[in-house]
C-alpha cells in the first residue's frame, strides 16, 4: 500500500465516521464528553504511553511517507478532528496486546497471544525480573507485555532461493524474514515463483510458459487454501484455480503436483510459527522456573488472523509442530485456542479501563 499519512488516517477517520452515523440512541454520549476508542495499530512503534506511540517503521507492504517517527495517536486524533468527529484515543494497542488482553479477559491461563494473518507478530507476559533494561523498575504485578515483533526476527532461518528473490523485489529488502515465510501475504507468492521455475525449467504445464504467472502476487494464500480443500478426483477446483488465476491450462497429474508444492510451502510456514510459539514457551520456562510445563498447569496460546482461522491445513500444521517439538507430556499443558476479533476487543477493553472518566462511573 503506497500513499501520505494525511491520506491513510483520514481514510480510517471517514470509516469510524460512517460507522459512528449508524449508532442509534441507546449510544448516545453524555454533553462535554468525547467518545473514547481503543486504536489497534499493527506495526512497530515505540509507545511512550498507553495513549502515544512513534511509529519505527511500516511492515507487511506498507509504504506511507510521512508517518515513521511521529505519534500514529496524534495522527489519528488530528483526522477526527478535520472529519469533524468528537472521539479521542485513550488506548494505542498492538494488535498481539490486544488479542491477548481479550482473551485473558475470559481466561486467565492466557500467558502468550500471537497473530497470523496477512501479516505475523507475537507477546507474551514476562516477569520484570527478566527484563534487563527493566532492572529496578517497580510494579504491582512484576509482570510485563512483551511484544516480540517476531515477523522481523531473520538470523538463522532456513531460506531457499525463492524467498530470497520475493525478499530482494519487496519495497522492504532484508527485513522482516520471518513474516515473509509464516505469513498469509506471502505464502502464495512463494508458491507462484516456485511453479513458475517448475514451467520454465522443467515443463511442468507443457512445452509453454503461461504469461500470467510471471505476474507477481497473482496467486494469493486464500487460493492455496481454496485447492488444498478440493478433494475431486480430477482435482477441478485446482484446475478452475490456476486456469482463472494465472492462465493455466492443466491436467490432473499437473494439478497434483501443484497440490504438493501448496503442502510444502503451508507446511513450512505453519510448522515454523509453532517453532515460534515454542520458542517463547521455552523461554517462560527458563524464567519461571517449571511454572509453564509443571504438573498440572496450564498455558494458553490464543492466536487471531485470517490464515490461522481459515485455513484449516496451516493450522494442523501448526499444532503438529507444537507437539512434535515439545514432546506429549509437555504439549498436553499447553492449550492453543483462536481468539476471534480478539485484537479488536481487547482493545476496547484496555481503552475502557484508560478511560479518562472511569472514575465518574
Amino acid at each position: 500500500m503506497f500513499g501520505t499519512s494525511e491520506e491513510l488516517f483520514d481514510f480510517i477517520a471517514s470509516g469510524l465516521a460512517k460507522f459512528a452515523a449508524k449508532e442509534d440512541g441507546r449510544f448516545h454520549v453524555s454533553a462535554g464528553r468525547k467518545r473514547e476508542i481503543g486504536f489497534t495499530f499493527s506495526f512497530p512503534v515505540k509507545q511512550t504511553s498507553i495513549d502515544s506511540g512513534i511509529l519505527i517503521k511500516w511492515t507487511k507492504g506498507f509504504a506511507v511517507s510521512g508517518t515513521a517517527g511521529r505519534d500514529v495517536v496524534a495522527c489519528l486524533n488530528e483526522a477526527m478532528e478535520r472529519q469533524g468527529l468528537d472521539m479521542r484515543v485513550s488506548a494505542l494497542v498492538n494488535d498481539t496486546v490486544g488479542t491477548l488482553a481479550g482473551a485473558e479477559y475470559w481466561d486467565n491461563d492466557v500467558t502468550v497471544a500471537v497473530i497470523l494473518g496477512t501479516g505475523t507478530n507475537a507477546c507474551y507476559v514476562e516477569q520484570i525480573s527478566a527484563i534487563p533494561k527493566l532492572q529496578g523498575h517497580v510494579s504491582s504485578s512484576g509482570k510485563m507485555i512483551i511484544s516480540t515483533e517476531w515477523g522481523a526476527f531473520s538470523n538463522g532461518l532456513p531460506l531457499t532461493e525463492f524467498d530470497r528473490e520475493m525478499d530482494a523485489a519487496s519495497i522492504n529488502p532484508g527485513e522482516q524474514i520471518f513474516e515473509k515465510t509464516i505469513s498469509g501475504m506471502y505464502l502464495g507468492e512463494i508458491v507462484r515463483r516456485v511453479l513458475l521455475k517448475m514451467a520454465e525449467e522443467g515443463g511442468l504445464f507443457g512445452n509453454s510458459v503461461p504469461q500470467k504467472l510471471s505476474t507477481s502476487f497473482i496467486l494469493g494464500t486464500p487460493d492455496l487454501c481454496a485447492m488444498q480443500q478440493d478433494c475431486s478426483g480430477d482435482l477441478q477446483t485446482v484446475g478452475t484455480l490456476l486456469y482463472d488465476k494465472a492462465g493455466v491450462e492443466s491436467n490432473s497429474s499437473e494439478r497434483k503436483t501443484v497440490l504438493e508444492v501448496c503442502e510444502t510451502i503451508v507446511k513450512r510456514g505453519g510448522s515454523l510459527a509453532g517453532a515460534g510459539i515454542v520458542g517463547i514457551l521455552q523461554k517462560m520456562e527458563e524464567d519461571q522456573r517449571g511454572l509453564i510445563f509443571g504438573n498440572g498447569n496450564r498455558s494458553v496460546v490464543a492466536i487471531d488472523g485470517g490464515l490461522y482461522e481459515n485455513y484449516p491445513q496451516y493450522r494442523a500444521y501448526l499444532h503438529d509442530s507444537v507437539k512434535e517439538l515439545l514432546g506429549t507430556e509437555k504439549s498436553n499443558n499447553v492449550v492453543i485456542e483462536h481468539t476471534k476479533d480478539g485484537s479488536g476487543i481487547g482493545a476496547a477493553l484496555l481503552a475502557a479501563s484508560n478511560s479518562m472518566y472511569k472514575h465518574e462511573l
